[in-house]
């Protein structure tokens, strides 16, 4: 007797599983009745054989539950395209309810016993006085280094900045305390030199400023303004003890320590609502794959961000499809202003018809509130509602039915919103930065497209 089929994923949610675009496009070339034998789905599993170069066809089995992944093909990539395609064609109800054949049937049981006997193993012993030295002792390296940088930041701007255009240095530097040559090239040797003092935010805020020297007609007062909240962020470190205690985990968090998931799910602020899921974003650096998802509380008017990482090749969470809304509960990490979040429970994601947006008047009322709390805030998530587009200072711009306007960020492809917005107002989901605003989610009449 075929067992029951689990619900069914949108083809939304099988992309976002994709390690890279050439995987997804691969995926979608495979998703053909034709091109497999002997599918078949149950509760836990969709499998099925896929005829490739070689002399057998590639078996592949996907536990609906991980999702985890297991393909006889050579594929380094996690999941493979054979296993995007077989997803694709499950989510088109192509793939009939089957009984679960023998080698799924054993690999799961395999997967269940490993993690029956991880869950039974018992925590290792934890040496918490030890631990507590170790916190101690980064946060005096990273006092020591953010002292430094004051120090450094306070002679560098009372010397001017006539000399940041140069490229290399011009004699001394960072370690003598003078050499004010070599603007980007200094500051990115700063920047290491707080990698080693364990301070992480403030050598990216300093790799920040190092992109801005000599970019732009504005760029010695875009470099200020950087350095300026660098300063202040490296001021607030030396006196963590003195700030209100939501300030401190704020500034904590700036610098670039962080709460502990477990901490967060026993301790963080609770939040259950209807999770509109407004946006992605994916990012890569230092060999980490990194996905922002913003959402937007039905009835809390909260705004979240969770965050999932992977190494390249490895699928990032698709839990939360752009577009659709995610009924649960969210857990917020501590600070004044609760931003980041995790998702401590939840239920089956379910598609939303257009979401009402702000004006853009309200968006940036909003956006000054979190930077009045949070003044090294970068981006704020924004969904706004009837845009149009405008021309404005030789790109363009997003114009609301008041008039007003946000340009778009510098760089962005601008002609995929374009044609979806040529013969409607649509509404779109953004991230609001001081440079304008870089496009994510857009619902017009057809439907929903993420950018």
């Amino acid at each position: 007797m075929a067992e029951q089929v689990a619900a069914r994923w949108s083809p939304e949610q099988v992309a976002g599983l994709a390690p890279d675009p050439a995987s997804a496009k691969a995926g979608r070339g495979l998703a053909v009745p034709a091109k497999w034998s002997g599918a078949g789905a149950s509760a836990r599993a969709v499998w099925g054989s896929c005829k490739g170069s070689g002399a057998k066809p590639y078996r592949t089995v996907v536990e609906l539950a991980g999702p985890a992944f297991k393909c006889t093909c050579p594929s380094r990539k996690f999941p493979c395209k054979h296993a995007l395609g077989l997803l694709l064609l499950w989510s088109a109800e192509q793939v009939p309810s089957a009984a679960e054949e023998p080698d799924v049937a054993t690999w799961l049981a395999e997967r269940e016993a490993r993690a029956s006997r991880a869950e039974r193993k018992p925590d290792a012993p934890k040496d918490l006085e030890a631990a507590a030295k170790r916190a101690q002792e980064r946060l005096a390296r990273v006092t020591a280094g953010a002292a430094e940088l004051r120090g450094w930041l306070t002679d560098r701007v009372g010397a001017g900045f006539a000399s940041f255009e140069r490229s290399a240095f011009e004699g001394g530097g960072f370690e003598s305390g003078g050499g004010f040559g070599g603007g980007a090239e200094q500051l990115r040797a700063v920047a290491a030199r707080m990698i080693d003092a364990q301070a992480p935010g403030l050598a990216g805020g300093l790799r920040r400023a190092a992109g801005l020297v000599g970019r732009g007609r504005d760029w010695p007062g875009d470099l200020l303004a950087e350095l300026s909240l660098l300063y202040v962020l490296a001021g607030a470190a030396l006196r963590l003890d003195e700030l209100p205690s939501a300030l401190a985990e704020t500034v904590r968090t700036r610098l670039g320590f962080s709460a502990g998931t477990a901490q967060v799910l026993e301790s963080g602020e609770r939040v259950a609502d209807q999770w509109l899921v407004t946006g992605a974003v994916d990012d890569e650096q230092d060999n980490l794959r990194t996905r922002r998802t913003w959402l937007r509380g039905r009835h809390s008017g909260r705004v979240a961000l969770v965050l999932s990482f992977a190494p390249p090749g490895r699928p990032l969470d698709s839990s939360l499809p752009p577009g659709y809304v995610v009924p649960g509960e969210l857990a917020f990490h501590p600070g004044a202003l609760p931003l980041r979040a995790l998702v401590a429970d939840r239920t089956e994601a379910v598609p939303t018809p257009v979401p009402r947006g702000d004006t853009v008047a309200d968006a940036l009322a909003a956006f000054a509130e979190a930077l009045a709390v949070d003044p090294w805030l970068d981006r704020w998530p924004v969904l706004l509602s009837d845009l149009t587009p405008a021309r404005h200072d030789g790109g363009w711009a997003l114009s609301d039915v008041d008039g007003a306007a946000l340009p778009l960020l510098p760089g962005v492809d601008p002609w995929p919103l374009l044609a979806l917005a040529a013969e409607h107002p649509v509404t779109l989901a953004a991230e609001l930065t001081p440079a304008g605003l870089r496009p994510l989610t857009c619902w017009h009449p057809n439907g929903v497209v993420r950018l």
